[in-house]
């Protein structure tokens, strides 16, 4: 038989383990509904998605319990007082703090954009093609990325007088003109100097040289000499050999700014053709003694001037023309109505040229002594003749020149020739050589 206690006992152990069992059952039922009333939350942070289960009743609590910090500047699709429900997602983006220094000022941003150029985007940052930036629009955010710009500005460039404007965001000229593929040869100028550093106010001022050689011909004058002829009557002079100028070619380099000459310089010089001498033979056969005085003849040769002036003047106002018949001792009418002497006289068949007092080296004195080049005796009428065809101080009438006086004789006329007086030599070279009729007058 069990004893007492034994009897006492035994039944009262049975009880007690069925009653921790059921406080166990009790823990394990409340555990299951504890975890049943959570809230399943889906929270995406920067991109990661997590799914949570919690008993939180807000989201701030939600993020304090996932030890989560909530930046000024994050980007958070619920406010931190909204009320937690079952199967709520969450996104939160945390904003990535950078730097940008445009043109040495740097600047802090915080962004949560994904890439560079969303972020230019968002803050309003533009930047044309030619500055210079340290980036790509198409680069990822970073945190604690740095971005440097160097904005453009442009420059004038003078190239050669036309104006060139160029973008630049600093450096030396050099570079400049490297950039925009302006060359450069050595003689040309740049102000200011390539090495000189650019700046928004700088103009640049570029001075094309250029050099070049030329060629240019000048005459070499001749030089005159003189042969004493005692053939030709004191005081004449006649051209023996006309001379010829010789040719000197000089060298020159040329320095040309810009297109416009700016400096000759003579490199060499040499002669290609010499120069040959006038040769002139100079009278010194003494002079016959005329028939008249030097003032008689003058004064002849200014009467007969006159005469000849009057008979064309009385030509010119007649009325009826005369026949006349031609004999061979009547010369025949001049082409330039310069008329005859109505004296009858002996006529001359000769050839006739024409000088003046104003060729080179002539001494303008005549063989009987007439001075041609004083004021006063210029535009007398006078012929140089063959003394033994016609005296001189004789009067004459010479078919197209009118009346004059034999004053002068020349080395070339000789014979059948005279030689007509013009006060201007272009009329005495338009002269030419000619057939004319002349009728001695006494």
């Amino acid at each position: 038989m069990k004893s007492f206690s034994e009897q006492l006992l035994g039944p009262t152990k049975k009880w007690i383990i069925p009653g921790f069992g059921v406080l166990a059952l009790i823990i394990f039922t409340s555990l299951i509904l504890f975890e049943a009333t959570k809230a399943t939350i889906d929270v995406t942070q920067n991109g990661k998605k997590e799914t949570v289960m919690t008993h939180s009743k807000t989201v701030g609590t939600l993020l304090d319990e996932l030890e989560i910090s909530l930046g000024a500047h994050d980007d958070i699709s619920h406010d931190v007082d909204t009320s937690l429900e079952d199967g709520m997602e969450i996104v939160l983006d945390q904003a990535k703090q950078i730097y940008v220094t445009v043109n040495k000022d740097e600047q802090e941003f915080y962004t949560t954009t994904d890439t560079i150029g969303d972020f230019l985007a968002e803050e309003n940052l533009e930047f044309s093609k030619y500055d210079d930036v340290s980036f790509h629009p198409q680069d990822a955010i970073v945190a604690g990325m740095s971005l440097s710009v160097d904005t453009a500005y442009q420059v004038t460039v003078n190239d050669a007088g036309e104006n060139i404007k160029v973008w630049t965001t600093g450096g030396s000229i050099g570079d400049l003109l490297d950039e925009n593929n302006i060359e450069l040869s050595k003689a040309d100028k740049v102000k200011p100097a390539i090495d000189k550093k650019l700046k928004e106010d700088t103009d640049i001022k570029i001075t094309r040289v250029e050099t070049d050689t030329d060629e240019i011909k000048e005459s070499i004058a001749f030089d005159i000499e003189e042969k004493e002829d005692s053939t030709l009557t004191e005081g004449k002079e006649e051209i023996i050999s006309e001379g010829k100028k010789g040719i000197l070619i000089k060298k020159y380099e040329i320095t040309k700014e810009n297109g416009k000459e700016v400096k000759r310089e003579l490199l060499d010089e040499q002669i290609e053709r010499d120069s040959q001498k006038r040769i002139v033979a100079v009278g010194t056969k003494q002079a016959e003694q005329p028939k008249e005085t030097e003032s008689n003849l003058v004064t002849l040769a200014k009467e007969s001037d006159q005469q000849t002036k009057s008979s064309n003047t009385n030509t010119a106002k007649k009325t009826e023309t005369k026949s006349e018949s031609n004999t061979e001792t009547k010369p025949k009418k001049s082409s330039n109505n310069s008329s005859s002497s109505s004296s009858d006289g002996k006529v001359l068949s000769m050839t006739a040229s024409a000088y003046s007092a104003d060729c080179s080296g002539c001494s303008g004195v005549t063989a009987t002594g007439i001075n041609l080049k004083s004021k006063e005796n210029r535009n007398i009428k006078i012929i140089a003749v063959d003394p033994n065809v016609i005296p001189l101080g004789t009067k004459v009438w010479v078919e197209g020149y009118g009346n004059a006086v034999a004053g002068d004789t020349g080395g070339g006329i000789q014979g059948n020739r005279i030689d007509v007086y013009f006060s201007s030599q272009a009329d005495a070279m338009g002269y030419g050589l000619k057939k004319v009729d002349v009728k001695i007058l006494d």
